[in-house]
């Protein structure tokens, strides 16, 4: 449990000092948060992949070939942004 400080006897710089700290502290939680949840769809998307996004070889057709450009679309515009690349290069 963490104490707050008295805001009449307490300094302004030393509130706005603890205020940045809490702030800092909710920032990394959330985005260690994030980092899992994005680390969780990459492992579940790496696994599909593996099995061949659940198609097999005499099921292969252009239906799934449609469905992984568009798979394929979505992760570029993802990769772009993330590398500066594409529409996204500086």
């Amino acid at each position: 449990m963490t104490t707050r400080l008295n805001p009449i006897t307490t300094p302004r710089h030393e509130l706005r000092a603890e205020k940045a700290r809490r702030n800092k502290e909710a920032a990394l939680a959330a985005f260690i948060g994030k980092k899992a949840e994005i680390d969780e769809m990459l492992a579940r998307l790496q696994a599909l992949s593996d099995d061949h996004f659940n198609c097999a070889p005499d099921e292969a057709g252009w239906a799934m070939v449609g469905t992984l450009e568009h798979y394929a679309c979505l992760l570029k515009r993802i990769t772009d942004s993330a590398f500066g690349e594409g529409e996204h290069a500086r």
